[in-house]
């Protein structure tokens, strides 16, 4: 019988949710919520930098800023399932492919309780094993009991049953238990339940990934991703790094006149032995709260192809230090920008109002809402709209096509947006009296999950005492 570290048992919500408790069963004492606390430790500085929240929960918002909707992540573990009814493991099937539980590995096998007793030896051991039962009490807490004899401590276990009851539910953590569901359970119940047990004080520290890619190449996703990254950075005072993934053609160093000698193509290729200190020489400091990983500057012979796993990692070190990585995307569709996809908090499409961006952007919508389940719908930012001397779709039924409300629609300034590019600059450090640059300030707050500070009303004008006689002579003021 393994030994648990604490001493209060923690009642199930589950358990405690249900309309209709057990007769006879007395009413359970409800302790207080504990919420999981800051990482005590970061790895470089020795404490947990300031913004960023426990891996498995979202970034918390700075100060004066409202928080996102709370929808933990797994890390990565190791899932091994012994299901004894269908249902069950269809169930463990779905929640395998949610994004949430995109970095654990699942792995779902036939036979209850006495299957896991036979199987929690054999392969590498499991950092969660989920046993599904039909057994009555009695045979229930004997099979378990030889479980947890067999179990490595390390491991964790949920069990899921068919009995309703808080006493139950007691005697199983006393036995070692850490988890018990009441079936039929929801794949949510069972992404929480594992996002609990993991999302511990001692879990890396994780940021917020936000991904801006075009629907189309020279629609300005890569402008658009810098001027919000450099405004995030400003009005919310908080870290935030850059990163250029467009390896041969990446402008992130030319937009904030940046000359960095090392970037991001050597940071993935020393992602085996990343740190902070290793990443703080391929960052360029841009400002005080914002960094980039820029591309490199001239092309030579070396290979662009972006691994998978390498870029897996380097962004996982990233978000272990800073509350937001603002990814700027190239314009091709590879395993490396497909995962990135699909694992970012936050998903920026830029697409201007033609035919072809609106195909394209219908496609890459389409399938981020499909392989997104839990991860939200992306958003749509429509820019270089009311070009002039050049027909359009309207932004209404550009909207409408994609289903999909544009969180800014960005209108042609081509005098402001050439001269800041020109000068390295963002469009807020040139004006910040441009349309575009309160557009950006509000869809940086709307990415960070934020809300802008409350201004004060303007003071109405009176009104002229020859307004009257001058509607009538149909004049305007």
């Amino acid at each position: 019988m393994r030994e648990k570290q604490f001493l209060v048992p923690r009642v199930s919500q589950r358990v405690l949710s249900r309309e209709r408790p057990m007769i006879g069963t007395p009413a359970p004492q409800l302790l207080p919520a504990r919420g999981w606390g800051r990482a005590l430790s970061c790895v470089a500085a020795g404490k947990s930098p300031p913004g960023v929240a426990a891996e498995g929960e979202a970034a918390p918002a700075p100060r004066g800023v409202a928080g996102p909707p709370k929808q933990r992540t797994v890390p990565w573990i190791s899932v091994r399932a012994f299901c004894e009814d269908r249902t069950t493991a269809e169930v463990l099937q779905a929640a395998a492919s949610d994004l949430l539980l995109a970095k654990a590995r699942l792995e779902v096998r036939t036979g209850g309780l006495d299957a896991a007793v036979a199987g929690c030896t054999i392969g590498p051991v499991p950092d969660l094993i989920v046993v599904d039962t039909a057994l009555p009490r009695a045979l229930m807490l004997a099979g378990l009991d030889r479980l947890t004899a067999g179990c490595a401590a390390a491991t964790k276990l949920i069990v899921i049953g068919r009995v309703n009851d808080v006493a139950l539910y007691r005697e199983l953590i006393e036995r070692g238990i850490d988890e018990y569901l009441v079936a039929p359970v929801l794949p949510q119940e069972f992404i929480d339940a594992a996002a609990n047990l993991f999302g511990h004080a001692g879990a890396c520290s994780r940021g917020s990934i936000i991904a801006f890619i075009g629907a189309k190449g020279g629609v300005g996703s890569s402008t658009l991703c810098h001027n919000v990254a450099w405004t995030m950075s400003e009005i919310l005072q908080s870290d935030v790094v850059l990163a250029d993934l467009d390896l041969a053609f990446g402008t992130a160093s030319l937009n904030f006149n940046q000359d960095p000698v090392q970037g991001i193509a050597e940071a993935l290729q020393a992602s085996a032995r990343l740190d902070a200190l290793l990443l703080d020489r391929f960052l360029a400091k841009c400002s005080p709260h914002l960094s980039i990983l820029a591309a490199p500057v001239r092309l030579d012979e070396r290979d662009y192809d972006i691994s998978p796993d390498a870029c897996d990692v380097l962004l996982d070190a990233l978000r272990r230090y800073v509350p937001f990585v603002v990814v700027d995307l190239p314009h091709a569709w590879t395993p490396a920008v497909g995962q990135v996809l699909l694992q970012a908090d936050e998903i920026v499409v830029t697409a201007t109002p033609d035919l072809a961006n609106l195909r394209n952007a219908k496609n890459l919508i389409d399938f981020l809402k499909l392989a997104r389940r839990n991860g939200g719908a992306p958003r749509l930012v429509i820019n270089m709209a009311r070009t002039p001397k050049r027909p359009d779709i309207a932004v209404r039924e550009f909207s409408a096509a994609l289903d999909l409300s544009p969180a800014q629609a960005i209108e042609y300034d081509g005098e402001a947006f050439g001269l800041a590019a020109n000068n390295g600059q963002m469009i807020e450090e040139l004006s910040r009296k441009t349309k575009a640059a309160q557009q950006f300030r509000a869809l940086a707050l709307t990415l960070a999950h934020g809300t802008e500070p409350p201004v004060t009303p303007a003071v109405t004008k009176k009104p002229s005492p020859l307004a009257p006689i001058l509607q009538k002579l149909r004049l305007t003021i």
